[in-house]
């Protein structure tokens, strides 16, 4: 007798969420009674050079959000007002639906043309296919451009004036490195796949250093933390650069070849004395000189730069500064030296057409998608916002009149998801999207060097489609003719591997599509910055040098601490905010961080309520009273739901729409807030 067929297997997958690991996973599939299968385990890939094995602690847990009881599954239509406390909805067929809506969108662009429909998204989705490629339908109908600014723009501005493209130390390179410096991310729960790497470099003598305002877990695995003021990054970063000149520690070799602009650099850095930069960072003068001689004098040194410094007034300037490090020290010429942001510009794929490049208009209008907010607003002219991948409601800044705005009568909100997300919740249309289990596509990584292809492994529950589905039938309503709107993955992995860039040399659609994961074709020794960059001068561009200029946004006796909103452990964003056991793991609900000085002085009790007020809203948390925050900052933890909340609010009710330097980018860690402490029973 034969034994019978296992119920059970093992797909490989690569994740598709905000994450630079994008990692390459083993999910268990489980056929039950009713011959549906379903995700029942989720692990890393044990085979994959970088994932390692492993998951992060947030992405284990997806097969919960994958089979979540709530998912919607279903096209639904809207019943009552968008401004009652609860959302009624009725099942309505996918042509109901998207007739309706087709029929509404043709009405505002005969009407008031293309500049009347919004598009709203970021990356829920990182594939290439169901992100990316999903904007062709509105460029091909001409719509407004968004201006995806919410988290990477500033630190990418600045890193184009350095050295032009995103390139980066090979991650597998970081265990050659004898100094490491996390500056400005918590790389342990963002980016924690980047451990085995700094543990094997650990273990070869190689000292970790953490720069970072508040402690956090990175802080306790670093050998040394620097709790800096917030927004004073460019300040440390002159400091260093004084140090290094007035010591000789710099490559004039490398700086001569491979640089330009040093003089100026040079002049900049000559103020910043350690007296006069611990003076402003909030640090000693020895933790100044102790951090400036590690870089000095270790090679190499690899310096990890996050996002988290570009989240002020003056964040992209800040980046700059500590990204130019390496090219006064020469450790771009180490294998495993020199500075990561984001690994993307390796993935040298031909873009023309992806996501309807080529169709851009350039007298169309722009949203920067920060300002949400007043684009929102009734004066501002939208009739319909469609929203994907994205859960503005809860993650953009001034987001209680982002609510306000959704909730307009005469504003058509159609929202493609795959959970209820506040945003759906204030939906006309809640359009149920598929997940990356359930439809196929292409990934790319800020973090590594692979390449990514996912079959859809699982069949999508009820009714669920993939976005590129959806905006084709849209299209076709529309009377769309573009072609690469209707492209398939197969159209699309085609397009984007039509390149002769060395990078992506004998990666063929076959060979991805047979593999899954694919390498790029770098040499064995990838230093890509060793003799000079690309910007118009060929070589890293030190001038015009960086400089430090303190925030507009002064604490004053009405707003006294400054808040930083970092990334949660348990969420990556707000993906993840509807599993109660991710937020039990997290406290249970979002709570606010006061150094016991503060807490003295605005009498706020641990475990007790507060008011965190802004000029722009407020909220209502639990504080934490710890010495994990510094005298003069409130620090809450990640993008909980509102509906986890004492008083439904996220915490954006209090961030405002203020644009980095560089970029046009968020400026969530620039909010000046005042903290009181609310009475029992209030």
């Amino acid at each position: 007798m034969s034994a019978p067929a296992s119920s059970s297997r093992d797909v490989l997958l690569t994740c598709p969420l905000d994450c630079p690991d994008a990692c390459r996973l083993r999910v268990t599939l489980e056929r039950g009674k009713d011959g549906r299968e379903r995700a029942v385990k989720l692990t890393g890939d044990a085979a994959h050079p970088y994932t390692k094995g492993f998951a992060c602690v947030k992405t284990v847990h997806y097969p919960a959000r994958q089979h979540h009881p709530e998912r919607p599954i279903y096209p639904l239509r809207r019943v009552n007002p968008k401004t009652d406390p609860e959302p009624r909805f009725e099942r309505v067929t996918w042509d109901e639906a998207l007739d309706d809506i087709a029929a509404r969108l043709r009405q505002l662009l005969d009407r008031h043309g293309p500049s009347s429909i919004l598009r709203y998204h970021y990356a829920g989705t990182m594939g290439l296919m169901e992100n990316s490629h999903a904007h062709a339908l509105w460029r091909a109908l001409g719509t407004p451009e968004l201006d995806e600014t919410i988290c990477a723009t500033a630190g990418t501005a600045a890193w184009q004036v350095g050295y032009g493209s995103r390139l980066t130390v090979d991650p597998l390179d970081v265990p050659h490195a004898r100094l490491i410096v996390l500056w400005g991310i918590n790389s342990l729960s963002t980016h924690s796949h980047l451990t085995p790497q700094m543990t094997a470099a650990r273990k070869a003598g190689a000292r970790i250093i953490h720069v970072d305002p508040y402690r956090n877990r990175t802080s306790g695995y670093a050998d040394t933390h620097l709790k800096l003021k917030p927004g004073t990054d460019a300040a440390l970063a002159l400091g260093v650069m004084h140090e290094l000149f007035a010591h000789g520690w710099t490559d004039g070799a490398y700086i001569a070849q491979a640089t330009v602009g040093v003089e100026d650099l040079r002049e900049a850095a000559r103020e910043w004395t350690p007296e006069r930069t611990a003076e402003v960072t909030g640090l000693t003068v020895e933790e100044v000189r102790d951090l400036a001689h590690a870089i000095g004098t270790t090679r190499p040194t690899y310096i990890r730069v996050g996002y988290g410094m570009t989240r002020h007034e003056n964040g992209g300037t800040a980046l700059r500064a500590v990204t130019l490090i390496p090219a006064l020290t020469g450790d771009w010429r180490q294998r495993g030296g020199g500075v990561c942001l984001s690994t993307s510009g390796a993935f040298a794929l031909n873009r023309t057409r992806l996501g309807g490049a080529h169709l851009t208009r350039p007298d169309v209008p722009h949203v920067n998608m920060n300002e949400l907010a007043s684009a929102l607003a009734p004066d501002a002219g939208f009739g319909a916002a469609v929203i994907y991948n994205c859960n503005p409601a809860v993650v953009a800044p001034d987001s209680a009149r982002v609510r306000a705005g959704l909730q307009r009568g005469d504003l058509l909100v159609v929202v493609l998801e795959q959970a209820m997300t506040e945003t759906a919740r204030l939906a006309d249309y809640v359009l149920p999207a598929t997940t990356f289990m359930e439809h196929p596509d292409v990934y790319t990584s800020y973090g590594h060097h692979w390449l990514g292809y996912n079959r859809a492994e699982l069949e999508a529950p009820g009714e669920a489609r993939p976005n590129s589905w959806v905006f084709q039938q849209l299209a076709r309503r529309l009377g769309v003719t573009e072609p690469s709107v209707y492209w398939t993955v197969d159209d699309l992995l085609a397009e984007v591997l039509d390149t002769d860039h060395p990078h992506l040399a004998g990666i063929t659609p076959e060979r991805l599509k047979a593999e899954g994961s694919v390498r790029l074709n770098l040499p064995g020794d990838f230093l890509p910055y060793a003799q000079g960059a690309d910007t118009p001068s060929g070589k890293v561009q030190l001038s015009p040098a960086p400089q430090y200029r303190p925030v507009e946004a002064v604490l004053n006796a009405d707003y006294p601490l400054r808040l930083l909103t970092p990334p949660a452990h348990h969420f990556l964003n707000s993906t993840y905010g509807n599993l109660a056991n991710l937020n039990r793991a997290e406290g249970g609900e979002p709570h606010v961080l006061i150094h016991p000085e503060d807490a003295r002085s605005y009498g706020l009790e641990d475990g007790g309520y507060a008011t965190i007020a802004s000029e722009v809203g407020q909220v209502r948390r639990r504080v934490k009273v710890t010495e994990a925050a510094q005298p003069g900052v409130a620090v809450v933890e990640g993008t909980w739901w509102g509906l986890s909340a004492p008083d439904g609010e996220s915490i954006n009710a209090v961030t405002a729409q203020t644009l980095t330097d560089l970029g046009g980018g968020s400026t969530f860690h620039n909010t000046r807030v005042r903290v009181t402490a609310v009475s029992a029973g209030a």
